[in-house]
């Protein structure tokens, strides 16, 4: 699986392409921005790609994003990639890509003083890196620039066929509630050839992905929060020779008086990032002003290594940067005391909203999750399946989430900054935190409290292992129509739509008075059916709202034609049939989805997954009423 590249040099693009001049496609559309859209993006980062991915699924949403910079990012900031992500980058389509391409991060060691000799290290422990059975997907590194390719591949290829504006900058933002293009946005082109020729562009919503110093966050009036930065750190991508022996391990040193050192090797073998704590800075005083050098950093990681050596042969990128963690107040341009009047028009995401430190390897991944939070609930308002009051929910969400982040961010910032402190580093605690922490860091701690979307937990009993507010975890079953071995929770992909996934009991499914069957007819033929509901007329019956069902028999028990009709649904312009409705436990791999996931056996039940992976509800396989009342707290009948 693994490739190996850089062995001569840093070479951006894609490393499957043998010749260095053809690895960077070119990226960018032509022309002017069009005069009206739907949704505006500012800014081509990770959450911006994101969120412009998931918009691009729509042919019906008419998508713009724009970028201040020339083209397209080609060398890494951000590069730890967390297993939630990668459950994420699954449901976009390009999961294989990044496995393959990317550093794996299996084990993590931990170095501290020699007690006998303080101004060496030594080992003082090593841990798995992420604990068994937390997700399919691993924890991996990968360079930014190469998750924006993949995103950008996602918009090119996808139904709205997008591409970024780059060379524009945002000027200024002008709402008017009552219009249906509600916000004005004037850009400056900054190219050569057009340099300060001005763009205006109207659309129905705007979000800012434009980072911590963002125009759209201050055009709302929104400001950044928080403790200032008082700690110096210098990042590097450095092609090097050394002796250290875990230089290919994602590795934690403390030493007596240098500070700290973080190693995070690279994906393609041979390249390792380095993070150097540098100094402490007094109160209001900026990193700039200290004219740190590449040659300052590298000096610093030599003296934390010692005993070990450290020859530096190329630098692939270099930044200097000060910590602190800032949050703003609300995500979106509503006053607190306006949400039960007024719409969001303006929304903002990522850096703009949370800035903190790399050590945690949270800022690119909790950007992304942002935008993955407001990209389905924006296509399901501007496609009327959904009313506009949702988008509150996404600042309330988010801001929520961002929030634990900070604190979880100055914690850990804190241990990590051992020099300042009296008595050094103890990396008996540095270690602990980190075991203690994992699910944090692997992006799988985030809950959602209940809300319009997110039910009461009065049924979680039935489905223990899949927490309602949580992200569904996925488990390996057998796919019933080909005894395929699949993920179940990779039936979900990046398209804006929900997932029940019925349990079954033990009873025989096909059976005329099965369970499965009576959900079955219910969804297929009752008036309060929120699948005949909210499914538009002439639109393949799964469009909306996708039934998956899992049995307890093995697959070759089961009769796929003695199955209810929904499960084998007839879509598209010929009727075709689907088969891959319908799974069952990987009995022969010693993978029971029921035990793996604490499903009652007994009455089995119905998981209600919305489009973003999270679980919105567990019910009783039976409870239509509650099933029917979940959909139309928010969804509008179609038609």
């Amino acid at each position: 699986m693994l490739m190996q590249f850089h062995l001569n040099g840093f070479q951006p693009g894609d490393p499957e392409i043998a010749d260095p001049a053809a690895r960077v496609q070119a990226s960018g559309a032509a022309g002017a921005v069009p005069g009206e859209v739907d949704v505006l993006i500012v800014g081509c980062g990770p959450a911006g790609l994101t969120l412009a991915a998931q918009l691009a699924q729509f042919p019906d949403i008419k998508t713009c994003i724009v970028e201040q910079k020339p083209d397209r990012l080609l060398v890494g900031q951000a590069d730890g990639i967390a297993c939630r992500t990668m459950e994420m980058f699954h449901a976009y389509g390009f999961s294989e890509r990044v496995l393959k391409e990317a550093y794996w991060v299996n084990e993590t060691t931990f170095w501290k003083p020699d007690e006998r000799t303080p101004e060496k290290i030594t080992r003082s422990g090593r841990v798995q890196d992420v604990e068994d059975g937390l997700s399919e997907f691993p924890h991996v590194i990968l360079n930014q620039a190469r998750v924006h390719d993949c995103f950008l591949d996602v918009m090119r290829k996808s139904p709205a066929k997008l591409e970024p504006y780059y060379s524009r900058r945002v000027l200024d933002l002008n709402v008017d509630p009552a219009a249906d293009h509600a916000v004005t946005v004037r850009l400056e082109r900054v190219d050569a050839v057009n340099a300060g020729k001005v763009e205006t562009i109207r659309a129905r919503y705007v979000v800012g992905c434009d980072g911590a110093r963002s125009t759209v966050r201050k055009s709302i009036g929104r400001e950044l929060h928080g403790d200032s930065a008082n700690h110096a750190w210098g990042v590097m991508d450095v092609l090097a020779v050394t002796d250290f022996p875990d230089i290919r391990f994602k590795s934690l040193i403390q030493s007596a008086k240098d500070g700290s050192l973080l190693i995070i090797p690279r994906e393609g073998g041979y390249m390792v990032r380095i993070y150097v704590e540098l100094a402490k800075l007094d109160v209001g005083e900026r990193v700039a002003s200290r004219n740190i050098t590449a040659d300052d950093v590298i000096a610093k990681a030599q003296r934390i290594l010692k005993p070990h050596t450290l020859e530096v042969k190329e630098i692939a990128w270099w930044s200097v940067y000060e910590i602190g963690q800032r949050l703003t107040d609300r995500f979106d341009d509503v006053p607190e005391a306006e949400i039960d009047t007024r719409l969001p028009r303006i929304f903002i995401a990522g850096d703009a909203c949370h800035t903190h430190s790399p050590k945690a390897g949270q800022g690119m991944n909790v950007s992304m999750q942002d935008a993955f939070n407001l990209g389905w609930k924006l296509a399901a308002v501007l496609r009327r399946q959904c009313a506009p009051g949702l988008l509150h929910s996404y600042s309330a969400e988010r801001q929520a989430v961002a929030k634990e982040l900070i604190d979880f961010d100055r914690e850990w910032a804190g241990i990590l900054a051992s020099a300042a402190k009296a008595g050094g580093a103890d990396a008996a605690k540095t270690q602990d935190y980190f075991v203690r922490h994992g699910r944090y860091t692997a992006g799988t701690a985030t809950h959602y409290t209940p809300s319009v979307f997110t039910g009461a937990a009065s049924h979680q009993h039935l489905a223990q292992g899949l927490v309602i507010g949580k992200r569904f975890h996925s488990a390996p079953v057998i796919r019933l129509a080909d005894a395929k071995p699949v993920h179940l929770g990779h039936a979900a992909q990046a398209d804006g739509r929900f997932r029940i996934y019925a349990f079954s009991p033990a009873e025989d499914p096909a059976a005329g008075g099965s369970a499965i069957r009576a959900l079955c007819n219910f969804l297929a033929e009752a008036r309060e059916s929120p699948m005949r509901r909210y499914t538009p007329v002439g639109a393949d019956i799964d469009s909306v709202i996708d039934l998956r069902a899992i049995f307890q028999q093995d697959h070759r028990e089961l009769a796929v034609a003695a199955m209810p009709p929904l499960l084998l649904p007839r879509k598209g312009r010929y009727g075709l049939i689907d088969y891959e409705k319908m799974f069952c436990p990987d009995l022969k791999g010693g993978h029971d989805v029921f035990a793996m996931r604490g499903i009652d056996r007994k009455a089995g039940c119905m998981v209600v997954v919305r489009p973003d992976q999270f679980v919105a509800n567990v019910l009783p396989l039976d409870d239509f009423a509650a099933l029917a009342s979940y959909f139309d707290g928010f969804m509008r009948q179609a038609n």
